[in-house]
C-alpha cells in the first residue's frame, strides 16, 4: 500500500551512498490506474505490505458498466467496474481466462497476457495487386478494436494481437 492505494512492485534495487544511510528505488504500478512511479523508500520509513492474490477467472460478459467473471471452479461471480478495467476493455474477450487481482479478497483489476486471440468482425477485401510492398488496412475485431492487418486477413479469421500496443501480430 502506497499512500493508501495498493500498488504491485515491478523493480527494486538497495543503494547507498557514501555516508548516508541506504534506501531502496522502487518502481511500482498504480493497481487503479495503472501508472508506474519511482519511489525512494529509506531505512527509517515504514512499508504497509497488503496481501494480494491473482486469480485465474473467466469473462462471461459485460452489463453497463459491470464486468462479469466467473471462477470455473467454485462457480463464484466477480464484478468489476469499468473504472477498474479502463484501457483493459478492448482485449476483454467472452469465455476466456484473465488474471484477476485481489488486494484484501476485493477485486482490484485484471492483468492481461501479453497477447490475445479475436476474431475479425469487419474487415474490407484487400486489392488485387497491391501486394509490392507491406500494405495494411483497417479491421473492426470482435470487441471493437480496431486495428492494422495484412491485406490477407478476412472476415471470421483469428487472430493474435499486442496487448501493449495494439498491434497485429499474426494468425492464431
Amino acid at each position: 500500500m502506497y499512500q493508501g492505494i495498493p500498488h504491485l512492485v515491478t523493480e527494486m534495487q538497495h543503494r547507498t551512498q557514501g555516508r548516508q544511510a541506504g534506501f531502496i528505488q522502487v518502481t511500482m504500478r498504480n493497481l487503479n490506474t495503472n501508472a508506474s512511479t519511482n519511489v525512494k523508500i529509506r531505512s527509517t520509513e515504514s512499508v504497509e505490505f497488503c496481501y494480494m492474490e491473482r486469480k485465474k477467472l473467466e469473462y462471461s460478459y459485460c452489463n453497463a458498466d459491470e464486468f462479469h467473471f466467473l471462477d470455473t471452479e467454485t462457480f463464484d461471480e466477480t464484478i468489476l467496474s469499468a473504472a477498474l478495467l479502463r484501457d483493459k476493455r478492448p482485449f476483454l474477450v467472452e469465455n476466456k481466462i484473465y488474471d484477476v487481482i485481489f488486494v484484501d479478497e476485493k477485486p482490484v483489476g485484471i492483468e492481461l497476457p501479453a497477447a490475445v486471440e479475436m476474431r475479425v468482425r469487419e474487415s474490407a477485401d484487400g486489392i488485387r495487386g497491391d501486394t509490392a510492398s507491406n500494405v495494411q488496412k483497417p479491421a473492426v475485431l470482435e470487441t471493437g478494436l480496431v486495428i492494422q492487418v495484412p491485406l490477407f486477413i478476412r472476415v471470421g479469421d483469428l487472430i493474435k494481437v499486442s496487448t501493449e500496443n495494439s498491434t497485429y501480430l499474426g494468425r492464431a
